[in-house]
């Protein structure tokens, strides 16, 4: 087997980094203190990156930055700034989230490679060559997908000469990656700005079926499933953990690096899985991989399950077994700590120290020696080895009596002590061979210290900053008109259309029965109705959505899925980002409008006023905002029905989706209750206790936005009141229209109601 096969661990601080290299990471992925989306890991600073690419990379691994959360309008500046540091590193790619991004780095930080985070919930071909297009040279696959699926879409990736990785060890989401609203609504934390406050792992008041916490998953692994998903040609192995320590980062990383090496050289697994089962677990599942989703793959107990473990492999029943179970336990995590703290106790990552000395006398070249010593080489056992790497820069021509300026002291710090910087320690500016009245031209000067730039950057060329391009906000498409538009899921809420003048949008499940044209004739018979298509389609489901889009080949559609919206694009129809795109930026809006040919985009709810207030509009450019919609929390393509009311079904099946019309409420310790809905067609769903009303935002941004939306829908609306859809349609459109009334109406009809969002936004 000739292929390489990458092990891709995580990096929360600097000695788990160090704890990955050791074990035998091909690669580690790690943050910074911003931009990144594990902001409870330690994480590392500027500095201490650039000390871990050079540890890595002396030990052969790569260093992947995370950067892998939406951007905010106001941070462009803090970006720029970044990136123009990490264009001038080692560094092997950065994982991005935000579509934004990827216009960014194409346009102006072409070196960089980008790594299209699991956050863009990845799990269809299309939207796989739709990030192939944007610049993305690797994918990380959605963790929901099985086998089968991840063998289509690392296919589809290949011929777009893109990689794939997949989760294979460590926690398990309950939602969809990206599309998981639940700290954001609850908190004012977003997962999707690294603040995940984990509502799925948390306590509720016991179910019908008597679990306290109902939405917890056991932890992944896919230990034994290594020859799958090499025969699905996954080319990373992507373990999770960067909130974990250097413990069991290496614990880990070992046991899948002996694993890989041996399934390599032998073609056989190792059988024992227990060095897996001593550090942080929640016990383990594969079944998501497997494509077999039961209810075995909750777990009630969302602590570490290592000290159980230990129990059930001892069958320890009585007092003193389970303490001699626990005691044998302990000694094997002291003894991982032992083991791992001798290992990476001399990794050096502390910057190098640097000395110059500067020589030159008249009628003989100006000479600059660099002199470059590591306090350790960390793959020498013997220090007394070190030697000193030594550089020579020269003038091209020879120094002459100074006229005017002279290349004095003052003269070189100005220029050479720049180089005390994140990689460098400049430990001397040796001057004393340097005559005294001479010069040379200052533009060779500036060319010597080109030139020393370049060898302190390994051989690369540094890079002149990029300022931050500005944008121009272009008007309204129409700047004296907004306009109302509705969403419906029932026909027969289809007479809503004769009461407006707005758009009408058709909402679409996330299944469809094969070859069936019951949502393909909704549209043939009432050509007035937009298709919107939800953000997840999977298989024959995307296949089923891009058969509706042959034919009935509607003039627009509204697209919360980017590979439904690459089709769209092949075949002439226009399309809208909606709204769990999550846009929240100018260079999003040019990435859909540059690369995938939107027509316009909704703005995410997740930000405040302040925060879009200075998003920059596309020429030619709709933007778009819901202003009242039931506020999802998280999809699932697991069952929350087997923890909290049951189900007599042992595992997920294909009728579930198409059939299960289910719907309950879980209520949390503060007894606050969220309800779980299941539409036919549609993934299990929880939604907030309170319905988005945010009135506000068309008083505070009528010249922006060319449409407000209303959902009409009852899709997670629970147990709440049904209201009259044409009475909230009169009163919401007097709204748009600038009746201050309407908003007194309103209030009175959305009894329980919340603008939370629009006030708090995200959280940096």
């Amino acid at each position: 087997m000739s292929r390489k096969i990458e092990l891709l661990a995580p990096g929360g601080d600097v000695n788990a980094v160090k704890a990955a290299i050791v074990a035998g990471a091909n690669a580690v992925y790690c943050g910074l203190d911003t931009f990144n989306a594990r902001n409870r890991a330690s994480n590392l600073s500027f500095d201490e990156l650039n000390g871990a690419l050079r540890l890595a990379h002396e030990y052969g691994c790569e260093i992947f930055l995370t950067l892998n959360v939406v951007i905010l309008e106001h941070e462009m500046g803090a970006l720029f700034k970044l990136l123009n540091q990490l264009v001038n590193t080692t560094l092997d790619g950065i994982i991005v989230q935000d579509l934004g991004l990827f216009n960014i780095v194409k346009k102006h930080f072409p070196t960089l490679h980008i790594h299209a985070s699991t956050q863009l919930t990845t799990h269809n071909e299309s939207q796989v060559e739709f990030l192939a297009r944007i610049g993305a040279t690797r994918v990380n696959l959605s963790r929901e997908l099985n086998l089968t699926e991840i063998k289509i879409l690392t296919d589809v990736a290949h011929k777009c000469d893109v990689l794939t990785e997949v989760f294979v060890h460590g926690a398990l989401c309950i939602a969809f990656s990206g599309q998981c609203y639940s700290s954001s609504v609850s908190v004012g934390n977003s997962g999707n700005r690294g603040r995940c406050s984990q509502a799925c792992r948390d306590e509720y008041e016991p179910t019908a079926m008597g679990n306290k916490h109902p939405l917890n998953l056991k932890d992944n692994s896919a230990y034994f499933d290594l020859p799958e998903l090499v025969a699905a040609g996954v080319d990373s192995l992507k373990v999770e953990g960067r909130i974990k320590g250097a413990n069991y980062v290496h614990t880990v990383i070992d046991s899948w690096r002996k694993q890989i090496d041996t399934f390599v050289q032998t073609g056989n697994l190792i059988e024992d899985d227990s060095s897996l089962y001593k550090v942080f677990n929640r016990n383990f599942t594969n079944k998501f991989l497997q494509g077999d989703m039961t209810k075995n793959m909750f777990t009630d107990n969302p602590r570490d399950h290592s000290f159980d473990h230990a129990n059930e492999k001892n069958n320890a029943i009585s007092v003193v077994q389970i303490y001699d179970a626990q005691q044998e336990l302990a000694a094997e995590k002291n003894d991982i700590d032992t083991l791992v703290k001798k290992k990476i106790e001399f990794l050096d990552i502390s910057k190098r120290e640097l000395r110059f000395e500067f020589t030159g006398q008249l009628n003989q070249p100006f000479t600059v020696t660099l002199i470059i010593n590591d306090k350790h080489d960390n793959t020498l056992a013997d220090e007394s080895a070190l030697q000193p790497l030594r550089f020579e820069v020269q003038s091209q021509m020879p120094m002459h009596t100074a006229d005017k300026s002279v290349v004095d002291i003052a003269a070189i710090d100005k220029r050479f002590k720049t180089f005390s910087n994140a990689n460098f320690d400049i430990k001397n500016m040796d001057y004393s061979n340097l005559g005294d009245n001479l010069s040379i031209p200052f533009k060779e000067l500036a060319r010597i210290k080109k030139q020393v730039a370049f060898l302190l950057n390994e051989g690369k060329n540094v890079l002149a900053p990029v300022e931050l391009p500005k944008l121009v906000n272009h008007e309204k498409v129409d700047k004296n008109k907004t306009t109302l538009s509705i969403l419906i899921s029932d026909i027969k809420d289809v007479h809503l259309c004769d009461l407006t003048d707005g758009d009408v949008y058709f909402k679409l499940p996330e299944s469809f029965r094969t070859d069936n044209d019951k949502y393909i004739n909704v549209f043939l018979e009432h050509p007035q109705l937009i298709p919107w298509f939800p953000a997840v389609l999977i298989g024959k489901d995307f296949e089923e959505a891009v058969r509706l889009l042959e034919v009935v080949k509607p003039k627009l559609i509204i697209s919360n899925n980017t590979g439904v919206a690459f089709k769209a694009v092949k075949m002439g129809i226009d399309w809208i980002a909606g709204p769990l795109l999550n846009t929240t930026n100018s260079y999003a809006l040019l990435t859909l409008q540059e690369d995938l040919n939107a027509q316009g985009a909704f703005i995410s709810n997740e930000i405040n006023k302040p925060q879009m207030r200075n998003i920059k509009r596309p020429n030619n450019f709709k933007m778009m905002y819901s202003i009242y919609h039931p506020i999802l929390m998280m999809t699932s393509r697991q069952c929350f029905f087997q923890q909290t009311v049951g189900c007599k079904k042992p595992r997920i099946d294909a009728s579930c989706m198409l059939s299960c019309k289910k719907e309950t409420t879980v209520t949390n310790v503060k007894g606050i209750s969220f309800a779980i809905d299941k539409q036919k067609g549609g993934y299990p769903s929880i939604y907030n206790h309170e319905q988005f009303l945010n009135m506000d935002i068309v008083s505070d941004f009528a010249d922006k936005f060319d449409e407000f939306m209303i959902d009409l829908t009852d899709i997670g609306s629970g147990d709440k009141e049904k209201l009259d859809k044409a009475v909230l349609l009169a009163h919401f459109q007097d709204l748009v229209n600038g009746q201050t009334q309407a908003v007194e109406y309103l209030n009175s009809l959305v009894k329980v109601q919340t603008r939370q969002q629009y006030v708090e936004g995200l959280n940096s």
